[in-house]
C-alpha cells in the first residue's frame, strides 16, 4: 500500500485541547492499526504544536478520512491540516 503524510498545525495557545484529547487520540492510533510512525511537532519553547504522521493506507480519500475521524481533528485542534502520499527511501 502507498504510505500518506499528515502534516497538522495546532491553532495558536491550543496546548491544553492536544493535552485533554491525547489519550483519545493515541487510542484511535492503536486500533486503527494503520500509522506506520506519528510524533508530535515542537515551538521554539519545546511545546507541542502540531503532528506529523505517516499513514499506510490504500489511496488519499483514505488517509483524509482517517484524518478526520481522529480525536484531535474532532476536537478542533488543528489550524491546518495537509495530506500528501510520501515515499518512503531511508529508514
Amino acid at each position: 500500500m502507498p504510505l500518506y503524510m499528515m502534516l497538522c498545525t495546532d491553532k495558536s495557545d491550543a496546548l491544553e485541547l492536544r493535552k485533554a484529547t491525547r489519550e483519545a487520540h493515541l487510542a484511535y492510533v492503536a486500533e486503527t492499526g494503520c500509522v506506520v510512525q506519528a510524533g508530535p511537532l515542537l515551538d521554539a519553547a519545546g511545546q507541542m504544536a502540531g503532528s506529523l504522521i505517516v499513514l499506510d493506507l490504500p489511496d488519499i480519500e483514505a488517509a483524509k478520512l482517517w484524518g478526520a475521524n481522529d480525536p484531535y481533528a474532532k476536537a478542533g485542534l488543528f489550524e491546518a491540516v495537509r495530506v500528501q502520499e510520501w515515499k518512503k527511501v531511508i529508514g
